[in-house]
């Protein structure tokens, strides 16, 4: 990469950082996609990078990568170079008029509700952190909330007098979300083993923040790593044969309110998602329920009386 293109890249990573206050992970994954294409076209000046070039990279990338992976490239691309035309770097997009591939169609993976109810009940005396397992299962079920915001929430988040959790989602949003009783009553339960946990660090001499509402055995910020295979592990012994995720319990949240008469835009605001087209994959209604539905309320579906 060229000394100017390197430039311009540190300048692009502090607006996604600053201005748009995107997390580390998210700053890194568009990072790596637009030093990947950097790399591939091979130019010293970003001026001369053309459409052929926007072309010829998505063709190398076809066939090795999920069209959902290709498109989310080209989504970085055309977010560093839309940047790089208003700081008046580069006088055209080379993105303009490039048409993304064809998304395969997707359908979230989600859980019964007897599934759900099986899952949060799995954490018992087997486990050593049954009380705050039990806590995270019952409250990303409650609030349809992502794991990555579960794992950053501090105590000073939870407000117990309203029943409501203020979640930092994508680009420092704050949103709040009700939490249901069972989410509530878990977590007080919960307090007491992470108040032990805390004291147990800070008499070993260690510094501790807190704040930190949900901790691992060494008094710090659990991990979304650990809360996923946290959530595997319950859901194997569960019985619950699909793979589940702290992703599929966000999508049994929203289908499961949409599915009892939820509005769509309600949803849309629990979930934290800035476009209602996000929120409309939800709008999926299981073949059973759908074969329930019809069979009640259409007049031909009826079994004739003998």
């Amino acid at each position: 990469m060229s000394n100017e293109a390197g430039v311009l890249v540190e300048a692009f990573t502090r607006w996604l950082t600053v201005e748009k206050g995107y997390s580390d992970h998210t700053v890194d994954n568009y990072l790596r996609d637009i030093n990947a294409f950097l790399a591939f076209v091979g130019h010293e000046r970003l001026e001369v990078v053309t459409a052929k070039d926007v072309r010829a990279f998505i063709y190398s990338l076809l066939g090795k990568n999920k069209s959902s992976s290709v498109a989310r490239k080209l989504s970085a691309l055309q977010t560093f170079f839309s940047y790089s035309v208003r700081e008046e770097k580069i006088a055209r997009n080379p993105l303009l008029g490039i048409s993304r591939p064809k998304q395969e169609k997707y359908i979230p993976v989600f859980l019964s509700v007897d599934e759900v109810f099986r899952l949060v009940e799995e954490p018992d005396e087997r486990d050593s952190f049954a009380a705050r397992d039990r806590a995270i299962l019952e409250l990303l079920y409650s609030t349809g909330m992502r794991v990555a915001e579960l794992v950053n929430l501090n105590k000073s988040s939870l407000d117990f007098g309203t029943g409501m959790v203020t979640v930092t989602g994508k680009g420092n949003k704050e949103r709040l979300v009700p939490m249901g009783p069972p989410a509530l009553e878990a977590l007080k339960s919960y307090f007491v083993q992470r108040d032990r946990l805390i004291c147990d660090r800070l008499k070993r001499g260690n510094a501790i923040d807190q704040e930190v509402l949900f901790v691992n055995s060494r008094g710090s910020r659990i991990t979304t790593r650990s809360v996923e295979r946290s959530v595997r592990l319950y859901a194997e012994r569960a019985g619950i044969l699909i793979p589940v995720t702290p992703h599929s319990i966000r999508h049994s949240f929203a289908t499961h309110l949409l599915e009892m008469g939820a509005d769509l835009r309600i949803v849309q605001e629990l979930l934290g998602h800035a476009s209602l087209s996000t929120t409309q994959k939800y709008t999926h209604l299981t073949i059973d329920r759908l074969m329930e539905v019809y069979d009640k309320a259409h007049p031909k579906a009826r079994k004739p009386l003998s």
